[in-house]
Protein backbone atom coordinates (compact mmCIF):
# COMPACT_ATOMS: atom_id res chain seq x y z
CA UNK A 1 0.00 0.00 0.00
CA UNK A 2 1.16 3.54 -0.62
CA UNK A 3 1.97 5.92 2.21
CA UNK A 4 -0.91 8.23 1.26
CA UNK A 5 -3.38 5.33 1.48
CA UNK A 6 -2.00 4.48 4.92
CA UNK A 7 -2.45 8.12 6.01
CA UNK A 8 -6.06 8.04 4.81
CA UNK A 9 -6.81 4.78 6.64
CA UNK A 10 -5.24 5.94 9.92
CA UNK A 11 -7.16 9.24 9.82
CA UNK A 12 -10.48 7.51 9.05
CA UNK A 13 -10.02 4.92 11.81
CA UNK A 14 -9.16 7.67 14.31
CA UNK A 15 -12.29 9.65 13.45
CA UNK A 16 -14.55 6.59 13.60
CA UNK A 17 -13.21 5.53 17.02
CA UNK A 18 -12.58 8.84 18.79
CA UNK A 19 -15.07 11.27 17.29
CA UNK A 20 -17.89 8.73 16.86
CA UNK A 21 -18.87 10.28 13.55
CA UNK A 22 -20.84 8.94 10.60
CA UNK A 23 -19.56 8.29 7.11
CA UNK A 24 -16.10 9.89 7.36
CA UNK A 25 -14.57 10.69 3.99
CA UNK A 26 -11.08 12.08 3.43
CA UNK A 27 -11.26 15.00 1.00
CA UNK A 28 -7.65 16.18 1.13
CA UNK A 29 -4.24 14.88 2.16
CA UNK A 30 -0.98 16.77 1.93
CA UNK A 31 2.51 16.47 3.32
CA UNK A 32 3.92 19.53 5.06
CA UNK A 33 7.57 19.15 6.09
CA UNK A 34 7.66 15.97 8.24
CA UNK A 35 3.92 15.79 8.92
CA UNK A 36 0.80 14.78 7.06
CA UNK A 37 -2.37 16.88 7.07
CA UNK A 38 -5.63 15.12 6.33
CA UNK A 39 -8.98 16.89 6.01
CA UNK A 40 -12.07 14.74 6.40
CA UNK A 41 -15.75 15.43 5.86
CA UNK A 42 -17.89 13.73 8.51
CA UNK A 43 -21.48 13.72 9.70
CA UNK A 44 -22.33 14.23 13.38
CA UNK A 45 -25.58 14.55 15.27
CA UNK A 46 -26.64 18.19 15.52
CA UNK A 47 -25.77 19.06 19.13
CA UNK A 48 -28.47 21.76 19.43
CA UNK A 49 -31.27 19.41 18.36
CA UNK A 50 -29.86 16.70 20.59
CA UNK A 51 -29.83 19.03 23.62
CA UNK A 52 -33.50 19.92 22.98
CA UNK A 53 -34.48 16.23 22.74
CA UNK A 54 -35.65 16.77 19.18
CA UNK A 55 -35.29 14.18 16.42
CA UNK A 56 -31.65 13.94 15.38
CA UNK A 57 -30.39 15.46 12.18
CA UNK A 58 -26.94 14.85 10.74
CA UNK A 59 -24.69 17.90 10.43
CA UNK A 60 -21.78 18.00 7.97
CA UNK A 61 -18.49 19.13 9.51
CA UNK A 62 -14.80 18.94 8.67
CA UNK A 63 -11.84 17.77 10.76
CA UNK A 64 -8.15 18.37 10.23
CA UNK A 65 -6.07 15.40 11.41
CA UNK A 66 -2.29 15.77 11.70
CA UNK A 67 0.01 12.74 11.61
CA UNK A 68 3.76 12.45 11.95
CA UNK A 69 5.91 10.56 9.45
CA UNK A 70 5.40 7.36 11.52
CA UNK A 71 1.62 7.76 10.99
CA UNK A 72 0.90 8.57 14.63
CA UNK A 73 -1.85 11.11 15.32
CA UNK A 74 -0.17 14.26 16.67
CA UNK A 75 -3.21 16.53 16.63
CA UNK A 76 -6.65 17.18 15.28
CA UNK A 77 -9.26 19.92 15.30
CA UNK A 78 -12.77 20.51 14.12
CA UNK A 79 -12.88 23.13 11.40
CA UNK A 80 -15.65 25.69 11.16
CA UNK A 81 -15.67 25.04 7.41
CA UNK A 82 -13.56 23.45 4.70
CA UNK A 83 -12.55 26.98 3.71
CA UNK A 84 -10.95 27.50 7.14
CA UNK A 85 -8.31 24.91 6.28
CA UNK A 86 -7.63 26.61 2.94
CA UNK A 87 -6.98 29.97 4.60
CA UNK A 88 -4.32 28.69 7.02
Amino acid sequence: MSKITDVKNVALNFLKEEIKCYEPKVVEIKKVDDTWESVAEVYEDDSFLKSMNLPPKKERVFYLVNLNDNLEIIGYKRLTSYEEEKSE
